[in-house]
């Protein structure tokens, strides 16, 4: 196993796309092994593509692209707008509390921090915003979209662990909030040192935001019906995904009546093609990189190796925090919610963890990579978009990297921050 891990590191340094480092060095484990059949790798690749459950995933993107095109991402920046304009650095605010609502509608780190970059970046840098602040106030701020339901990382997490996807989901919303009241006051500070103006001059009058808020309910009902719907028992995790879908086209046909057929065709089923191809991929090699880490044993290997150090849950988590932190600076979240989460959790049950807090603390962590050099693809979609360098989106990113580690230490040190809502909810 050892020439494997050696042979996906120097795949990654060289650049080659996550997808294929998995699966080739996944393929070497086998050629060590020439006891087991050959046609294993190829058994295990096409029986993750026909997982149920897994459904889901292709659904919620086309949801999140479907809804995108509706016209729903001009309204909750109005309403973000309207509601934090007011506050010192008022665009950077209104990308914190705009991540958090794009999360029920996108659940991509990527595209919120492109979208948000292209929105409200050149606005940023007219009103005297320093260019690498700019790019790191919307791309941090894209951490939230994920972790507020539904996230694609939940279902994958929930699928492989079997944990139920509707708590996991409603799981998200206490964390979300809390990484959105850290980045705003984060940018408050930043933005008093700097010395920059909010976006208003007064608070928006209560009439105005009430309308905003109308304009914007549709976007707004949509994490909640999902959750209502999981919760009653109206739909199972895949076909929620569905609904998702038919509710993203109602939006967009009949309610805002901004989406037609031809840019549904070839606009918004394009777009996610890709998404879903790329990310499915990703899910289909991972099983073959798998199924040597399960013959190996290497879960229970690293269960006595981390309990020899620390059978505390706070110590065990925040050692398995730092881990994935570390991880994701050059491995894809996706990737390592797929080969790890079979490894990590049964260590988390061992001591007591519950399963979605574990969840949550890890979806979380490992979501940090893409924030982060060298292979942050937030970070590098946020920078091309307003030519920004390196260093200067590096040396604006400290205060939120600080804030990021300290958001994670209070989730695992108060649980309830993440289980309030889904026992109130699930029970």
């Amino acid at each position: 196993m050892i020439i494997v891990l050696i042979a996906f590191a120097v795949f990654l340094m060289l650049g080659m796309p996550v997808a294929f480092a998995i699966g080739i060095s996944g393929f070497l484990w086998f050629l060590q092994h020439p006891e087991l059949p050959i046609t294993i790798p190829i058994q295990r690749l096409l029986s993750q593509t026909v997982n149920f459950t897994l459904l889901a995933i292709p659904m919620f993107i086309v949801a999140g692209n479907v809804m995108n095109s509706a016209g729903v991402t001009r309204r909750l920046l109005d309403f973000a707008s309207t509601l934090v304009g007011h506050m010192r650095g008022g665009l950077g605010q209104v990308s914190a509390v705009l991540s958090t609502l794009m999360g029920g509608v996108s659940g991509s780190s990527i595209a919120d921090a492109a979208m948000e970059t292209r929105m409200l970046g050149p606005e940023m840098l007219k009103r005297g915003y320093p260019r690498g602040f700019a790019v790191a106030v919307n791309v941090w701020t894209s951490l939230i979209t994920p972790i507020i339901p539904p996230g694609i990382a939940f279902i994958i997490y929930g699928t492989i662990g079997q944990v139920s996807i509707g708590r996991l989901f409603a799981a998200g919303i206490g964390p979300g909030l809390l990484l959105m009241i850290v980045y705003m006051i984060t940018i408050w500070f930043v933005a008093k040192r700097l010395n920059l103006a909010p976006e208003r001059e007064r608070r928006a009058p209560v009439n105005e935001v009430f309308r905003s808020l109308g304009k914007s309910i549709w976007a707004l009902m949509f994490p909640v019906l999902l959750i209502v719907g999981l919760r009653g028992g109206i739909f199972t995790p895949s076909e929620v995904g569905s609904f998702a879908v038919l509710y993203g086209m109602l939006v967009g046909f009949i309610i805002h009546r901004e989406m037609s057929l031809k840019t549904f065709y070839w606009e918004t089923l394009e777009n996610s093609l890709g998404d879903i191809g790329s990310v499915m991929f990703i899910l289909s090699m991972s099983t073959i990189f798998g199924y040597g880490m399960i013959w190996e044993r290497i879960p229970e290997k690293l269960a006595e190796f981390l309990l020899g150090i620390s059978s505390n849950p706070n110590v065990l988590m925040i050692m398995i925090s730092l881990f994935l932190v570390f991880a994701g600076l050059f491995v894809d979240a996706t990737a390592l919610i797929l080969m790890l989460t079979a490894i990590l959790l049964p260590v988390a049950e061992q001591v007591g963890i519950d399963p979605v807090h574990f969840g949550l603390v890890f979806i979380l962590s490992a979501a940090m990579g893409n924030q982060t050099p060298p292979v942050g693809a937030s970070m590098y979609a946020g920078c091309s978009v307003l030519d920004a360098t390196m260093e200067e989106y590096i040396q604006a990113s400290w205060p939120f990297l600080f804030v990021t580690i300290l958001a994670i230490l209070i989730v695992i040190f108060f649980p309830q921050i993440v289980l309030f809502i889904p026992n109130l909810i699930f029970g």
